[in-house]
């Protein structure tokens, strides 16, 4: 398969775009040419922090323009899983920041820590015990167990840091209890991307730097996969591995340049 078959890209946003809150060389440029040349395009990120509109903000202080419509997170997923499968004002807790919170409470659930109905739990960067108590005595009284996505690590200017995996496996830990998982790689918020963007989805390929996430989610529903060496996964797997991209590159930059060579051919 070349790069000139494509017909949609599915974009991971930390350590693809950015790190943190500096933008990787290409990106707007990249971003760019999708737009002039109408290439249909989704931003699609595991990150579960901010509402789409604080993301387009977000991106718009590194000079990444991109609108709120075309974004779509692990929150927005989430809190779509909840309002097909629960009645609204079930009673949900929350481990989580801004974006998950909007998100659940617009799709009108009770937000609480009194006797909640379903734990939720993304990325937290004020986690405590007390949100840690709160809901692992809720899912050992039956409380149903959700996360928003698996990613043990966030791609950061300093380094990787904890992501929301580090405290699902905490909370793991302390209930012998998996959660059901929406983001990357497992397949709701990427068949919701799919249906958004509305493309052949053998012809839609996912771009990302996690193995684990991005990539593995996108082999198991059959979609051309696009890694790059900008984030956690600093190097190409093994032709052993199981998990095997299509195309690797260094960076964005890198993947720009050579789809615009594949279709001068």
């Amino acid at each position: 398969m070349s790069l000139r078959e494509l017909r949609a890209l599915i974009v991971d946003m930390d350590g693809v775009l950015y790190r943190g809150n500096t933008p990787l060389p290409g990106a707007q440029a990249f971003l760019d040419w999708l737009t002039g040349r109408g290439f249909p395009h989704l931003l699609l990120t595991n990150n579960s922090t901010l509402e789409p509109q604080a993301y387009e903000r977000k991106l718009a202080a590194m000079g990444i323009h991109v609108p709120a419509s075309r974004i779509l997170t692990s929150a927005v997923a989430t809190a779509d899983y909840l309002a097909r499968n629960f009645p609204r004002r079930t009673r949900v807790f929350i481990i989580g920041e801004s974006g998950l919170v909007t998100g659940v409470a617009e799709q009108g659930f009770t937000i609480t820590d009194r006797e909640p109905q379903v734990v939720v739990v993304g990325m937290d960067r004020e986690i405590n015990y007390a949100k840690l108590r709160t809901a692992a005595l809720a899912i050992r009284a039956g409380a149903r167990f959700i996360a928003t996505n698996p990613d043990r690590t966030l791609p950061t200017e300093t380094g990787d840091e904890p992501g929301a995996g580090s405290i699902i496996a905490a909370l793991e830990a302390a209930t012998d209890e998996t959660p059901l998982v929406i983001g990357k790689p497992e397949s709701y918020m990427l068949e919701m991307a799919l249906t958004r963007i509305e493309q052949p989805p053998e012809l839609t390929a996912v771009l990302g730097d996690r193995l684990e996430t991005d990539i593995l989610g996108a082999q198991r529903l059959g979609l051309p996969t696009i890694l790059v060496l900008s984030g956690v996964t600093r190097e190409a797997p093994p032709a052993a591995s199981a998990v095997r991209p299509t195309w690797v590159f260094g960076g964005v930059e890198e993947l720009f340049a050579a789809w615009r060579q594949s279709l001068l051919v």
